[in-house]
């Protein structure tokens, strides 16, 4: 799709449609089935997860959440390790 979300299955069936139908046509199934598959995304329902309009979090999920991205903040930072002098000059001889 125009977003690159459709995958193989939309790659083939927007090409066929391009390849069979007037430019503006096949645009216009292109977005046809852009904006139904969008509005298709408030039916998805993930067993212990709120919906995007209805339910609410299973314990399980609120508890993993807090415990990741919810919770305090990560004890420990990403360092960079400081390079090795003898090793960049060893590399530097060789160029």
């Amino acid at each position: 799709g125009v977003v690159g979300a459709g995958g193989n299955l939309g790659a083939v069936g927007f090409g066929l449609g391009f390849r069979q139908m007037e430019t503006l046509q096949a645009f216009y199934l292109m977005g046809g089935t852009i904006i139904a598959s969008g509005f298709l995304t408030f039916l998805i329902a993930i067993k212990g997860h709120a919906g995007l309009i209805t339910g609410h979090d299973s314990e399980e999920a609120i508890a993993a959440y807090k415990k990741t991205a919810g919770g305090a903040p990560a004890q420990q930072t990403l360092q960079v390790p400081e390079p090795d002098a003898a090793v960049a000059e060893d590399v530097e001889d060789k160029q």
